[in-house]
């Protein structure tokens, strides 16, 4: 593949101008827009990727360790129902690895670290009622349609609510919340507030597939669940990958500004020239999609629901070491933190492979823990995340040989992460709109998948569908 990233550049292919008139133009190289575009392509149809970055993948993105290695600044982990990602890759030639799971998880709470096993953390006054919500919510979620939230039957009861407000009530103020808004910092970029119940009911029932009902319990597990896997050489190389099978096929350096469509044709506006098409796929951000100027104007429910998909607040931080040296102490590397802290979670971040090669630690900055610190000087934020990392592993993670942060929030073409939230009343008042084709649009991208929505899967997922929609259209 060209290694050359230049604005307008063609990726996987010679640097030659792109045809202007094809049968499928499509915005946005992350792995939906991608994927929409590679089974378009294997289908016969012409088709473009027109990519405002200078690189392919969206949010999924690999950080240089040198020697060869890379480690993930974005979504990185995969897990079982998640047949679509783990066939594409399979497909592509990347391999899976287990997450280093082996040892003791720490739990964080009022200054204390206790080590603990399996993946709830040892907390006595919360657990029996985080417990008891856990097992109530994959029952509820089990009543909510997964092709159409908004047509249950309580629906606009539970979206009437934040999912907040009702595990206070299940929870009994115990410190059940807390513990969720820890999953929900790097899985929302957010807290339990800011998302209605019935959004959260629908995300759990999507845990899953068209076999196994959603739980949260698959959400929130390693061994066994969505943090099981990891993608050798990094998951943006599902994403190079499929840019270099797409042969040419993808401009970067190309920012979409505005769409005009007709009876018979779209015309895609760039900045970089104009495309004709017969169909467009916008496989962005929610949120960025209303921000393009359209012609004639996206209809307003549209309009007003991807306004309302704003992205929550992400940011990875990560300290490389020599080696792992936790492992070698019995620790996994994983830590939960009960409020107060500056990441919310860490993981064991190594690249693949036994003994010598470097350790990475990762922390998820989100929501709460994002508002609180991003805005502080780099080199105190730095320090606050090594203090958080020393509390799990000891005073050796103190003192990393390099260290990077990746704040998602100020991607201009992503603007936060890892996924799209709808607080109270979003849902019923406009779910219907967010996978409707604007005539010869569509739209793609992990917020518009019911099974694992936000998630990769989610994403290939929705790319697939939308080229299958796009196949089966009459002109």
């Amino acid at each position: 593949m060209s290694s050359d990233t230049t604005a307008g550049t063609v990726v996987g292919g010679p640097a030659v101008s792109l045809p202007r008139r094809v049968d499928v133009a499509v915005i946005g190289a992350g792995l939906a827009g991608l994927t929409a575009a590679d089974a378009l392509r294997a289908a016969g149809r012409d088709v473009v990727v027109l990519e405002a970055r200078d690189r392919v993948g969206g949010r999924l993105l690999n950080h240089d360790l040198g020697d060869g290695q890379v480690v993930e600044a974005g979504g990185q982990f995969v897990g079982p129902t998640q047949n679509q990602v783990l066939g594409l890759a399979a497909d592509l030639g990347v391999a899976t690895f287990p997450a280093y799971a082996h040892g003791a998880s720490v739990y964080v709470h009022r200054g204390r670290a206790r080590r603990f096993g399996g993946d709830i953390p040892p907390d006595p006054l919360a657990l029996p009622g985080l417990g008891l919500a856990m097992a109530r919510m994959n029952q509820l979620a089990r009543t909510v349609p997964i092709d159409a939230p908004w047509t249950a039957r309580r629906a606009r009861r539970f979206d009437a609510m934040t999912f907040a407000t009702w595990l206070r009530r299940v929870t009994a103020g115990t410190g059940g919340l807390e513990l969720v808004d820890v999953f929900l910092g790097s899985a929302y970029g957010g807290t339990a507030a800011e998302a209605s119940l019935l959004f959260s009911l629908h995300y759990i029932a999507g845990m899953g597939d068209e076999r196994n009902p959603g739980t949260i319990d698959r959400g929130i597990a390693g061994a066994g669940g969505a943090q099981e896997l990891r993608f050798h050489g990094g998951s943006q190389l599902l994403a190079l990958r499929l840019a270099e099978r797409l042969d040419g096929r993808v401009r970067l350096g190309t920012p979409v500004r505005g769409i005009e469509q007709g009876d018979r044709s779209v015309t895609v506006r760039s900045e970089r020239g104009t495309w004709t098409a017969r169909h467009a796929v916008v496989a962005t951000p929610p949120v960025l999609a209303s921000r393009l100027a359209w012609s004639p104007r996206l209809p307003p429910q549209q309009d007003a629901l991807f306004q309302r998909l704003s992205f929550g607040a992400l940011a990875k931080c990560e300290a490389v070491y020599d080696e792992p040296f936790w492992r070698a102490d019995g620790l996994s590397g994983q830590g939960v933190f009960r409020a107060g802290s500056t990441v919310c979670s860490m993981f064991d971040n190594s690249p693949p492979g036994e003994g010598g090669g470097p350790g990475v630690l990762m922390g998820f900055l989100g929501g709460p823990q994002w508002r609180a610190w991003a805005h502080r000087p780099a080199r105190e934020r730095r320090g606050a995340v090594l203090r958080a990392f020393a509390q799990v592993v000891g005073r050796r993670a103190l003192r990393p040989r390099s260290y990077f942060e990746q704040d998602w929030t100020a991607e201009p073409w992503t603007l936060g992460g890892p996924t799209a939230v709808a607080a109270p009343g979003v849902l019923t008042a406009f779910g219907p709109w967010r996978d409707r084709p604007f005539g010869r649009v569509h739209f793609a991208g992990a917020e518009h998948a019911d099974y694992w929505n936000g998630y990769m899967d989610g994403a290939v997922r929705s790319g697939r569908d939308t080229a299958q929609a796009i196949l089966a259209a009459t002109d």
